[in-house]
């Protein structure tokens, strides 16, 4: 594909990164020198330094040719993106999307508005990055947990500690513990270990700090718990640190649902500015969320959950570890930087938020076929899970899973049928308009979207 690309700040540069790995002609267009400069030392691709939202620019880039165009400025630019996607459009780019950061733009009838204008793509980083806090919240057991169906399928990441009971058990050791009834519940899809993401055999062997990949239906999911040794947490209190605009929204979420919610801010004119903007049962504290003694007297021991959105990576991930180690049984940091990602995991933080991960799964099914229904990238491995719906006549049809020759790097989890959730083994014939979700290696992508075809 032809891709453009308005904006190579780190949403731009990440995307820019990721889609030329896929093989896609890249073009990416900035005003900012250094910023093109740092990316094209990352990244095979074209660069054009210019007005971004200039006619002649964007005709320089070639969008009247362009299969997408992205627009990602930073997001105080949202005019900035809007305008040149509308512009993209109206000189011949197949599709287009566009970055903002207002919730206004969201609402039904405002989306319905610029879909008529050509950009079939509005996305705010950070308020999808807040649904997401929000939702691992609502499944606080898991490390990362992932819905398909409302949750008739259900994707749960579990960590294995030192008293983990499946520790130097082989998988088919696990599997032969199971009942027949219960093996049809769940199953064990991937493990990330290290820098290393398994698709595993009857002989991979579960090690400690291993993060297990599981798919499982409703059900299932108490099973899962069990057999992982886990136990169930609910989340009723809620400690913040930072004041950011991705604080506020989750915070607002978790009030409406009941839970309550506590907000640390350093700067005090923005702790005051914070707390006249929220909901009363929002409290909102001035204060250093890395002091350990300061935590303690707000009563960090109380909470059940801990989320760290200081926009300091290092910070998010220390304070995480700092409510570990007062009591606090889950913790959520937001990482960036993906170098330290693997860090944060083995210093104990539970769950990792990274903007620039969730948007691209959100942008990467535009490059797929029109069957893909939507991709989400896990964090902790470099896989993603991909939900495809299925057309009549096409190749995954043809055959039991087994005798497809489906690529190795990849796994068909499970099926949604009508209102019937099935978890896929190798005698699963997938049929017409099954809905299908797939943990998949970024170097099957291609193979696995020519099955929907």
């Amino acid at each position: 594909m032809k891709i453009v690309i308005q904006g190579a700040g780190a949403v731009g540069s990440h995307l820019a990164r990721m889609l030329r790995g896929e093989g896609n002609d890249i073009t990416v267009i900035d005003n900012d020198s250094e910023r093109l400069q740092n990316l094209a030392s990352s990244a095979d691709i074209y660069s054009i330094n210019g007005n971004p939202t200039s006619i002649n620019t964007l005709r320089d880039a070639g969008v009247a040719n362009a299969d997408l165009f992205i627009a990602v400025y930073p997001s105080a630019m949202q005019d900035m993106n809007i305008v040149g996607a509308l512009l993209a459009k109206q000189m011949g780019a197949a599709k287009v999307i566009a970055r903002i950061n207002d919730e206004e733009y969201l609402t039904a009838e405002n989306k319905l508005l610029f879909k008529e204008l050509g950009i079939e793509l509005m996305f705010y980083p950070e308020k999808i990055a807040a649904d997401e806090i929000v939702d691992q919240l609502k499944h606080a057991t898991f490390s990362e947990t992932m819905d398909f169906a409302h949750g008739r399928l259900q994707i749960a990441v579990f960590k294995l500690d030192e008293n983990s009971p499946l520790l130097d058990q082989k998988i088919i050791e696990f599997s032969s513990q199971l009942s027949k009834e219960d093996s049809e519940k769940f199953r064990i899809i991937a493990i990330s270990r290290g820098d290393e993401t398994i698709i595993p055999r009857f002989d991979t062997i579960f090690q400690f700090g291993d993060l297990v990949f599981s798919i499982a239906k409703r059900e299932g999911v108490e099973l899962l718990i069990k057999y992982f040794g886990k136990k169930n947490i609910t989340v009723q209190k809620v400690m913040i640190i930072g004041g950011s605009p991705m604080a506020a929204m989750v915070a607002k979420n978790l009030s409406r649902t009941g839970i309550k919610v506590k907000i640390i801010e350093i700067d005090s004119k923005h702790s005051v500015e914070l707390a006249d903007k929220l909901p009363d049962d929002i409290i909102v504290i001035n204060g250093d969320g890395r002091n350990s003694e300061f935590l303690y007297e707000e009563g960090i021991r109380d909470f059940d959950a801990f989320v760290a959105l200081t926009g300091e990576d290092e910070t998010n991930i220390l304070s995480c570890v700092v409510a570990k180690k007062l009591g606090v049984p889950r913790t959520i940091a937001e990482v960036e930087n993906f170098e330290y990602t693997r860090l944060a995991e083995e210093m104990g933080v539970d769950s990792i938020i990274n903007k620039k991960l969730i948007t691209a799964g959100r942008i990467f099914k535009f490059t797929l076929s029109g069957r893909a229904r939507f991709v989400k990238y896990m964090s902790g491995t470099s896989a993603e899970v991909i939900e495809y719906t299925v057309t009549p006549g096409s190749a995954i049809t043809k055959k039991p899973l087994k005798d497809l020759g489906f690529p190795q790097g990849a796994i068909i989890g499970g099926v949604i049928r009508g209102s019937e959730a099935i978890i896929a083994v190798g005698d699963t014939l997938i049929e017409p308009y099954d809905r299908v979700a797939i943990f998949a290696l970024p170097d099957t992508l291609k193979q696995i979207d020519r099955f929907f075809k």
